[in-house]
């Protein structure tokens, strides 16, 4: 009675969302997560892990907080990258511990240990993942859960995906991982932007076998309400520490191959991922000095060295996955620091291919170069159909 009691005095937060090139009022989403009446039942008498984050909230509260004061039986959280609270820089080191406001074992699943143990689930019958995506291929979350979903099926346990919206839903493109190219940051043969929430990639991973050894995960997946791939939205919690505000998670997809550079994407100031540079382009008329910030980014790459380069606002930035940006600043660089290599070697890990690299350096153009991955994403295309749970844009 307590259970059916909260449910229906619980009400929803709203998430201010619109409809792509529509006059349609704002709809109240409602994640899986929301969604009590679901999945409640479903976890009673169960021994239930949560791998989750700061963004794991119904309302104000988080995930853990709400399943423990209904007396479900919590028996650990799984710390993704950036740990359970987010606030770890990116790559760095996630350490075990135990949550203070609850004493729940915290296990890591970022640095050594990405794939949960099969002794790490032996005393839970139900993993719930619950984290917010921004829809692009190398935010290591989906990895994360594609680990979790294979521990699973290894050890016969359930898997709950509590989905979110995906903020670049609307969005397929760029080019499809090549598998050889496989990494925490790509893990499955998609494209930059998938155009999937997590529920829906999690139904195409079980479907389409990527699990090693082909083995099926027992899923469940509990679907938003009043989401479609036409919305965009605000997310009420930044995602990850470096992607503060819609316009750096909408630029994100095509800003992080900077990272695969020698050019900064502003790590280390108050607008990462909305502004790049370097400190050789000195005829710019726009800088910014990287610093460290605790919680953000404390070794920024050319930390107190000046950059020089460009800023994008709403009206100047380019949405998707757009390689403009990428080729333009690799001419300026090449023009002005000669032989000097402006690719690192993790370009084609976060390119999912070396064709990327070799084609920008043979002068192609934006337009040529997508021609060359659109068989491989009209492929892809006809595959993420299956899996769709929601009206998609086309």
């Amino acid at each position: 009675m307590r259970v059916l009691l909260f449910i229906l005095s619980f009400s929803f937060t709203q998430i201010s969302c619109t409809e792509k090139s529509s006059s349609t009022p704002p709809t109240s989403i409602i994640p899986g997560a929301y969604q009590l009446e679901e999945y409640l039942p479903l976890l009673e008498g169960e021994r239930v892990g949560l791998v989750v984050n700061q963004t794991s909230v119904i309302n104000n509260t988080h995930l853990v907080d709400t399943l423990i004061s209904l007396n479900i039986d919590i028996k650990k959280v799984f710390a993704p990258e950036h740990g359970f609270r987010g606030k770890a820089d990116a790559g760095e080191k996630v350490k075990d511990g135990v949550d203070t406001k609850t004493n729940l074992p915290i296990v890591s699943l970022y640095g050594k240990n990405r794939k949960p143990t099969p002794e790490q689930f032996a005393d839970l019958d139900i993993i719930i993942f619950d984290i917010q995506d921004v829809g692009t291929r190398f935010y290591t979350f989906i990895s994360t859960m594609h680990y979790v979903m294979e521990t699973a099926a290894e050890t016969n346990k359930k898997v709950f995906v509590f989905d979110r919206p995906n903020p670049n839903g609307m969005y397929v493109e760029g080019p499809v991982l090549n598998m050889e190219f496989k990494s925490f940051v790509g893990m499955h043969p998609i494209p930059v932007l998938h155009g999937l929430t997590v529920g829906e990639l999690a139904k195409m991973i079980n479907g389409e076998k990527w699990l090693t050894g082909k083995l099926d995960c027992d899923l469940t997946v509990i679907p938003l309400k009043n989401w479609d791939h036409n919305k965009t939205f605000s997310l009420p919690i930044k995602p990850s520490p470096n992607l503060p505000n819609d316009l750096s998670i909408q630029l994100y997809p095509s800003l992080c191959m900077f990272e695969g550079t020698q050019i900064s994407v502003g790590r280390g100031t108050l607008f990462p991922f909305q502004q790049i540079g370097h400190p050789s382009f000195t005829d710019s008329s726009y800088s910014f000095t990287p610093i460290s910030i605790d919680g953000m980014s404390k070794h920024p790459r050319y930390q107190d060295e000046v950059c020089n380069g460009v800023k994008f606002t709403k009206e100047n930035a380019i949405t998707g996955f757009n390689i403009s940006y990428l080729i333009q600043f690799y001419n300026n660089y090449k023009n002005i620091n000669g032989d000097a290599e402006f690719f690192t070697s993790y370009f084609n890990t976060l390119a999912g291919n070396k064709i990327l690299k070799e084609q920008i350096i043979a002068g192609k153009t934006d337009e040529e170069i997508k021609a060359s991955w659109q068989e491989d994403s009209d492929k892809y295309k006809d595959l993420r159909k299956k899996y769709l749970l929601y009206p998609d844009f086309e």
